[in-house]
């Protein structure tokens, strides 16, 4: 092939060429175009349909904020940590593997090893200025501690939006009403889980 074959764009089979529509020659003919594009049929369908949505009684129109829409459980807005169904201790166990797989590097964790030797969550942040909400914290969990709510105000005067880990977690009176939401997908709690678990006799 040669240049001039690249150049010429319009070769391929079945190529309609448009010329579009002539321009008015005078003021006569630039009248008509006006009146036959203002009565056209689409204008009064538009107007229709307008006025009946105007009138409409039933609308499903939710007042925000004092009324909000009903998210769906594997909606990803803020983040919640969990607590454990036996005893009501944090899941989470600083394994760091949300703080390394998190790839807007928004979440920091900071452990230290208690008086019985175990390894205790001090710290935990996350910067839902830089979360992009992807779950894949909440994917790679091995415990199913952090999981993503249903809470998608996070407006802030700042630009770094820290949510805490004294925030993210389930209080311990919600807890003990037995008002923690499970997440309803791989590993989480079955229907009926009262009667399959029993209580241990180590409070971890």
């Amino acid at each position: 092939m040669e240049l001039k074959d690249f150049k010429q764009r319009n070769i391929a089979p079945g190529y309609i060429f448009f010329e579009g529509e002539k321009a008015p020659e005078n003021g006569w003919q630039a009248f008509k175009k006006v009146v036959r594009r203002t009565l056209k049929g689409e204008l009064f369908v538009g107007l229709w349909i307008v006025l009946r949505e105007m009138i409409r009684f039933d609308i499903h129109t939710i007042q925000y904020p004092a009324e909000k829409m009903e998210m769906s459980p594997r909606y990803r807005a803020i983040h919640r940590l969990l607590r454990l169904f036996e005893s009501g201790s944090e899941r989470c166990i600083g394994c760091g593997l949300c703080e390394k797989i998190c790839i807007s590097n928004c979440i920091r964790m900071d452990t230290h090893i208690d008086e019985k030797s175990r390894k205790m969550v001090s710290e935990y942040s996350i910067n839902f200025g830089r979360c992009i909400f992807c779950g894949y914290c909440a994917e790679v969990c091995p415990e199913l501690a952090i999981v993503h709510g249903v809470e998608y105000e996070n407006a802030s005067e700042q630009r770094a939006h820290f949510g805490l880990k004294e925030d993210m977690l389930t209080p311990l009176d919600t807890f003990r009403a037995n008002e923690q939401k499970e997440f309803p997908g791989f590993g989480a709690l079955s229907d009926n889980a009262d009667e399959a678990v029993k209580q241990t006799p180590l409070a971890y």
